[in-house]
């Protein structure tokens, strides 16, 4: 059995990763990863390998997500769900602190947050790169304490994406598909003719650590090929793609474009973008008193950008219109994201267009985007 160390690239046998994940649970890891639940594939507590999305993936298209099974028993055949990792260190719904009354004042209690550390299993790509994002979000400048007493606390095993989906676009984004760096550990799950295995890549002492009880061989210059065929393989079957170039000035040079117009006929505003996306982090705060006043509670909950009562003030909305909301979200993503945290807020994960009821496509918003608007005619002239 090799002794793992950083930059290692072992072999792991499927029939061995029950072992790997036992390996986890005993260093004191609660394991969370992919597993079916309600139609969808989704992130949730694995307690053994069968937890796992053994032989299912999913089709995926504007507005469209199915279940399919695979002709073979993948561990990690699918792309992404409609949850990300940020539910995890960002909860949808958590409580701050508590306020008891103390006398003529009161004291303040912090929540705790969780002891025990998480091991997220099967992280993409592009999800790592959302990480990288809600860690400049949370953590620059001024530390959100809730989601950095989290952050410090997980494993990162990445999976190497061996298929795209539908409306993935991690290509053009430059997050994608290959992990390259930002892991514990990472997988490459390699099918084929009588082989199931997985190639691993050790990226940190703390990965090498788990990886020490678990059966593993080195592996070869032929071993890498393959995995590396895989990657090379999913980046040509992107299933969207959009440009970057100048996408920034683009945006904030096209605030009366008549696309924002056409494109909020068919918005809802439902959201559903903003909370399956990876890194909005738009959020508000309510304060919970007890009825005998003697405790408070500050709770804080996801938001959105589409909500009309986000920007309230004074009883007004900022933005009103379903326009102006889409083209906030729009700008600030792709465009004054970069002002605020030195990149882009899209990691081309595609799940705000799988997840949007009325199929709008930010690729081809951004398409459209590009052409300008055509000039009124002149005075007298074609109508």
């Amino acid at each position: 059995m090799a002794v793992p160390s950083i930059g290692d690239r072992l072999l792991l046998d499927r029939r061995d990763f029950p072992t790997f994940l036992a390996s986890l649970h005993s260093a004191g890891y609660r394991i969370v990863g992919p597993t079916v639940r309600d139609g969808a594939i989704v992130y949730g507590d694995i307690a053994a390998e069968t937890d796992l999305p053994i032989g299912w993936t999913e089709r995926q298209n504007a507005g469209t997500y199915r279940l399919e099974r695979r002709g073979d028993e993948a561990l990690f055949g699918y792309v992404v769900g409609p949850h990300s990792w940020k539910k995890y260190l960002f909860p949808s719904h958590e409580r701050l602190w508590t306020a008891a009354r103390d006398g003529d004042s009161f004291t303040v209690t912090p929540e705790p947050t969780p002891e025990r550390p998480l091991a997220f299993l099967g992280v993409r790509a592009c999800e790592l790169a959302a990480l990288r994002i809600t860690d400049k979000v949370f953590m620059g400048g001024i530390p959100d304490p809730s989601y950095s007493a989290r952050r410090h606390k997980i494993l990162r095993v990445a999976v190497q994406c061996g298929q795209a989906g539908g409306t993935c676009f991690c290509v053009s984004m430059g997050t994608g598909p290959g992990v390259t760096s930002d892991y514990d550990l990472s997988l490459t799950e390699i099918l084929s003719e009588g082989r199931h295995e997985f190639l691993v890549a050790v990226g940190t002492e703390l990965g090498a650590s788990v990886l020490a009880s678990v059966p593993t061989r080195r592996a070869t210059a032929e071993d890498d090929q393959v995995a590396a065929a895989i990657v090379s393989r999913t980046a040509a079957s992107m299933g969207r793609s959009m440009d970057p170039t100048g996408l920034r000035d683009l945006l904030l040079s096209q605030p009366n474009h008549p696309r924002w117009d056409q494109v909020a006929k068919r918005c809802l505003s439902c959201t559903n973008c903003t909370m399956a996306c990876p890194t909005c982090f738009c959020h508000t705060t309510e304060e919970v008193p007890s009825l005998d006043a003697e405790k408070t509670e500050r709770w804080r909950r996801w938001d959105s950008c589409f909500n009309l009562e986000f920007t309230k003030l004074h009883t007004t909305p900022v933005r009103a219109s379903s326009s102006s909301r889409y083209r906030q979200w729009l700008t600030h993503k792709l465009g004054s994201w970069h002002d605020q945290f030195g990149s882009s807020g899209c990691v081309g994960c595609g799940r705000c267009i799988t997840w949007c009821p009325v199929a709008i496509d930010i690729t081809e918003e951004v398409a459209a985007l590009r052409v300008p608007p055509a000039s009124p005619p002149a005075e007298g002239g074609p109508r």
